[in-house]
């Protein structure tokens, strides 16, 4: 069988440099993984490339991390590592990221709608100079309303705002240079916005068409609702590129003078209005010059963006996350601290 085969090439292969790691997050796509792995392995394999899979359980609930304990335990390319509970994606990857040996790491969904096909054409890519290759989706076989729609309103926000013109930022099938992902600190749901990361570090980016499958098993984890959170990251991450080299305080200083201003006119205009007691002076204007529901919003505004910077600042500090793993082993613990897996 070919997991025989790849065994034994990987066996003399793991003693060596690990060229690629690929990285997937898995939650509940326990009848897509035995295809997955082996069609990584045959993409692979065919290009005599030393690799490693590394499949990150995300509190699956259907058997995935069943599955993965019995083929971690006689396939030597396949480490699992199974989380005690559903951290979300971004803390999947990042200990995914954290547990990779490879110069260069893959990463792509368990759910067979990304092609590991495509992984060589990514990795020829990135040879080329590239520090990210993004790959993009452009017969995506989703559905129009709930998916497609969203996701290019998403994508074109994305663009204007971190100006790394991508056409899928939604697609999880990338290449990275081991040394970027290196450098970050994943947290939050920041997995979608790893190239706009990427570019305020100085990386190189690409993107390369890719191809794309209809879900063959089980159920989509995304809905319209992510939308919205998509667009509260955005907020963060155009935060984050504009003051990342000069957190000063110009922009606090411009809305309170402008709220300032505002202020003065409303006074000025309540004056005219109790003092002439004219109809003239009682305008929507005067209202909203009146109203301090703007300054409530800025400050609740600003209170969120400076938790979000707090928090960035905690998980910075903190070095591995603080992902709590079900099962262990000696041999990659002094990389990840609080991170363990299972493997053979």
């Amino acid at each position: 069988m070919l997991s025989e085969q790849v065994a034994r090439q990987n066996g003399t292969a793991a003693e060596k440099v690990v060229k690629v790691s690929v990285v997937v997050p898995v939650y509940n796509e326990v009848e897509s993984l035995p295809h997955l792995i082996e069609a990584i392995a045959t993409a692979l394999t065919a290009k005599e490339l030393s690799y490693e899979i590394i499949c990150v359980d995300d509190g699956s609930k259907d058997g995935s991390d069943e599955f993965l304990k019995q083929q971690a335990q006689t396939r030597t390319d396949l480490k699992a590592v199974l989380l005690r509970r559903n951290y979300g994606q971004t803390a999947a990857m990042a200990a995914g990221f954290n547990y990779s040996q490879g110069k260069a790491i893959v990463t792509l969904d368990g759910d067979l709608q990304n092609d590991p096909a495509d992984i060589p054409l990514l990795l020829a890519k990135l040879e080329e100079g590239y520090d990210l290759v993004s790959g993009w989706r452009q017969k995506r076989q989703d559905a129009a309303l709930t998916r497609l729609l969203p996701s290019k309103i998403a994508n074109w926000l994305i663009g204007r705002i971190t100006d790394v013109k991508l056409h899928d930022y939604g697609c999880s099938l990338k290449a990275y240079r081991s040394e970027l992902v290196a450098d970050m600190n994943l947290y939050g749901e920041l997995h979608r916005f790893l190239p706009a990361l990427a570019f305020i570090e100085g990386a190189r980016i690409a993107e390369l068409p890719v191809r794309h499958h209809a879900r063959r098993y089980g159920q989509s984890k995304y809905g319209l609702w992510r939308t919205f959170r998509v667009l509260m990251d955005l907020l963060t991450i155009s935060f984050m590129k504009t003051f990342f080299d000069t957190p000063d305080a110009r922009i606090w200083a411009v809305w309170s003078n402008f709220n300032c201003f505002r202020n003065l006119i409303g006074t000025l205009l309540n004056f005219l209005k109790t003092r002439f007691r004219s109809e003239y002076w009682q305008s929507p204007f005067a209202d909203f010059c009146s109203s301090p529901v703007g300054n409530w919003s800025a400050m609740l505004f600003s209170f969120g963006l400076l938790a979000e910077l707090l928090m960035r600042t905690y998980h910075e500090s903190q070095g591995p996350p603080s992902i709590v793993c079900e099962r262990s082993s000696e041999k990659i613990l002094s990389k990840v601290t609080n991170s363990k897996y299972i493997n053979n």
